[in-house]
Order: C-alpha cells, then structure tokens, then sequence
C-alpha cells in the first residue's frame, strides 16, 4: 500500500464519510458478503496500489453493526503464475460445512475462470486451492461473451453455482452448475437468457450483451402474508462499457428461471452497480453497491481514492411484487444534531431551510396533490450556484397513482469535467399522495429512497459553502407532514489502517 494514497485520500473533501471506502486506492465489486459467528464481513474489489482498475486484490472489512467497520488484511493477491495472476475478480463467500470458502473469478490473460480459496476460523488468512481453476473453460460449443463472477448456494444436499455470462449475438446469461464438493461442477444449463437484440442500448431496461454479478434470492415479504417471488439480479454491460443493474422477479424451478417482471433495480443508472446480497442471522436479506466515479479519472487518481460503496440496503418484496429498499435500521444510529423543519400546508414558491451540512440524512413524509411538484434541494450554496434536486412531481389525474423522481445535477457542481446527467423514475404514491422521502449526502456519496424505490448518484461541488438543505413547492398543492435532518458522524474513528499486500 502506498501511503501517499491514504493520505491524500483522507484530504480529499469528496471522500465519503460513512459511506464504506477503501483505505486508498482503486474499490469496486462487493464481494464475499456475510455474517460469520455473529460478525459482519465485507470484501471487495481492491487495487491498493493507484486509484485505478489494475491487478485486483481482495479488500476485507469486519463489522459488528453493518455502519462502523475495521480494515482488515487483504484477503486475496494475485498469484504469481497461477488462474489468478492478473487478479482476484468478484465472487462470493459459502460456509462448507464450517470452512469458510471464497469462490471467485481468476483473471489470467485476460480470461476468468471460476477459483476457490479457503480461509483460516477468523477469515484473516486464506489459501487458495491448489487445483484451481476449478472449472477450466466456459461450456463447450457455446460461443460467450464472457465467463465471470458467482452466485453459489446450497440446495438439496448439493451445491449450485451461476456464473455471469452471455450469449454471443443473442443476450446476457447465467449459467447454471451444480457439485458435490465445490471442486468438480456439473454444467445443467443456462439459466435464463435475455433480450440484448429487443431494446435500444441506451434504453434503461436493455438487459446486455454480458450479466455480471448475478444474484439468485427469495427476499422476505414487506408485510406479512405479502406476495412471494423469486428475484434475479444482474448488471447489464456490454463489451467496451457497463450499464445498469436490472432484476427479474419470477419463480426459479427446474434448473430454470420463468420471469415474470423486468425492473430496474437503481434508478440512478449506472450508478449503482455490481451488487450483491445476503441473508443475515436476523433474516434480513442485505444489499450493498459499488458507487462508480463520475469525475473524471484524472481526478480520482490525483486524489488518490476511486469508488465507493452504498450504504447497507434492506431488501424486501412489497405488496405490488416489486423489490422494497431502505437503508438498515442501523444507518439511523449515525444521526446527531436534528433540525425540524416547520409542517403543514405548504406555500408555492417558499424555501423551507432543512439544516445544513455535507453529510446529513433527510427524512420526510409529503402529501401531493395530483400535479404537484415538490423540490428537495442539497449540497447547496446561498446564491444558487451550486446545488443538486430532488424533484417529485406527481401526475395530473389521469396518472395521479405514480410520482416522477427527479435528479437534477444541472448545478451539482461548478467543475466542466463531471458527469451531470439527468437521472430518474416512477414511484408509487400512497392513497393519500404521499410520499415517504429519506435523502443520504455524504459529501460525494447521494442516495435517495422514495416509497421503497432507490437512485444513487455522485455530486462534485466545488465550494466549502455548498451546505444547505432546502424544501419548496414549485407547482400545485402539497402538505409537509414531517421533515427532519440529521448530521451523520463519521464511521472511521481514527486513521485507516494499512494492510500491505504481500506483493509489495
């Protein structure tokens, strides 16, 4: 690890403070999420060397509360003439009868074949296998886009394995394994496979030439006695860039998956990507993201820190059969310092103040009137200058029962260079037309929940003054049913931890 990377990483003021970040250096993928004996673990795709994609290694983090976290050794290093030699690509952490086991993606010439590593009763020290890969060439006959990354689980007194992939001239797939041992893997089919040739590339459901990072789950009903469905998740990419994570609800039986719906998972595009998710000892199914860069390159290497993670999500499947997220109840135990804001019937055109600060939680419940629209304003300065909103905007009486989420960056920041892109997507409305709305800044980091819907997004201000939190109804009639804003404490107590890599 380079230090001058930590340090100039700590300095930076876009770094995010309670959102998980690498020491310093390159982040993306989560991988390898669980809770083992009660603690919580956290890998991720790592390069501890520059604020670039390179030789991948393993990062790793123990929690024992999902928001406060201990950097721990890295996990995985590239071998030196092994499957892995040009880096530990994603994949998944499995209990094999005690054993903890990684099972992840070797990177050799550019190709990735399937590696397993099995770790010490801490998960501090792992070898990797010695037969490795253990699956030694995508199927045979089949012409793939590509063969990478792992949902592995346990079914029937054997193990099952889908690996992300896709059809050449046809769409993205996952392709089903099965295995006695984790070692010797069984083709069984593809699982299911997409529509790349059925929707515009730019649309927001083309579902890809590849699936990266599929993950198979039955989440938990939001209410109970709530509709059941299995859910597909996968990251939509192509061969020169990434995309979009989608999801499919439907019912995996019969070494197949019968889709049912096709949504997006993230309206913030792309954002969010890469996910994954796990089952905790609570039986709450938890989601994390990679929060991809939106400045340039250039910028993440000078600052010495690339990519961030979303906070933890619950993930629950709501009463219209779509997938529910919210931050876990844990996030909450960062608050400090509320402000209230003054309820009521809102007045066209006024600003309400919301606090201040460059890392806050906005909570708020609004009441729309079919053609109202409501503006959330954050990171703002006091002439306008800079500021990033949070629009909702609910339809006139012929579409009253959704509202439009609005992400306007045309004023996030004041540098040229970064993304500033218009991001949005429906929402349902309650009965009454209300919204349920939390809004997470850290510095950054933006992540937006509206009604169990999420957008992440990055914002780059430029100016200290860029603080405000502000409130107003620009169109139609609203009531302000409550509003709160908290700062949020920071999650590293004190300087990261560097871990070297023993590859020097």
């Amino acid at each position: 690890m380079n230090e001058d990377l930590v340090e100039r990483a700590e300095s930076d003021p876009q770094r995010p403070r309670y959102h998980f970040t690498a020491p310093g250096g390159w982040l993306n993928d989560p991988n390898g999420l669980g809770q083992w004996q009660g603690t919580y673990h956290l890998f991720y795709q790592y390069n501890p060397h520059a604020a670039v994609h390179g030789r991948i290694h393993w990062g790793h983090a123990t929690s024992q509360d999902l928001v406060t976290w201990n950097d721990e050794p890295v996990a995985l290093v590239p071998s030196d003439d092994g499957p892995d030699r040009d880096g530990c690509w994603s994949g998944v952490l499995v209990d094999d009868q005690g054993t903890p086991t990684l099972v992840y993606s070797g990177n050799r010439d550019g190709r990735q074949l399937p590696c397993v590593a099995t770790g010490s009763a801490d998960l501090r020290t792992w070898v990797t296998d010695p037969g490795n890969p253990v699956i030694d060439h995508p199927p045979p006959g089949l012409d793939v886009t590509g063969f990478r990354d792992h949902c592995v689980w346990r079914e029937s007194g054997h193990w099952r394995q889908l690996v992300g992939s896709g059809v050449t001239g046809v769409g993205g797939t996952a392709l089903l394994y099965d295995s006695d041992d984790l070692r010797e893997w069984r083709l069984v089919g593809t699982l299911l496979v997409g529509d790349t040739n059925e929707r515009d590339r730019t649309d927001d459901y083309w579902t890809g030439d590849m699936w990266e990072c599929v993950d198979l789950f039955r989440p938990p009903s939001l209410e109970p006695g709530g509709p059941a469905s299995d859910v597909l998740v996968l990251s939509a990419c192509d061969d020169v860039s990434l995309h979009h994570a989608l999801y499919l609800t439907g019912t995996y039986a019969g070494d197949h998956f019968d889709p049912v719906a096709l949504e997006r998972l993230d309206l913030g595009g792309s954002c969010f990507y890469a996910p994954q998710s796990f089952t905790d000892e609570g039986g709450r199914r938890v989601m994390f993201g990679w929060l991809q860069e939106e400045r340039p390159e250039a910028s993440s290497v000078a600052a010495g820190w690339a990519g961030a993670l979303s906070v933890p999500r619950e993930v629950t499947l709501g009463v219209d059969g779509a997938l529910w997220q919210a931050p876990v109840r844990e996030v909450a135990s960062l608050r400090s310092e509320p402000v209230v804001g003054a309820v009521g019937v809102l007045d066209q055109g006024r600003r309400i103040a919301l606090g201040s600060g460059v890392a806050v939680d906005v909570e708020l419940v609004v009441r729309l009137e079919p053609g109202a629209v409501v503006e959330v304003a954050v990171r703002a300065t006091p002439d306008d200058e800079e500021r990033t909103v949070i629009r909702l905007a609910r339809g006139t009486a012929d579409d009253a029962g959704q509202v439009r989420l609005e992400l306007d960056r045309s004023r996030s920041t004041l540098d040229p260079a970064v993304e500033a892109l218009e991001r949005q997507g429906l929402v349902p409305v309650g009965l009454d037309g209300s919204v349920a709305l939390r809004v997470l800044v850290d510095h950054s980091a933006l992540e937006v929940f509206a009604n169990g819907r999420a957008l992440a997004s990055r914002t780059y201000p430029t100016r200290d003054d860029a603080l405000g939190v502000q409130l107003v109804l620009t169109s139609g009639s609203a009531v302000l049913d409550s509003a709160t804003t908290w700062v949020m404490r920071d999650i590293w107590s004190g300087p990261r931890t560097l871990w070297p890599s023993v590859d020097g």
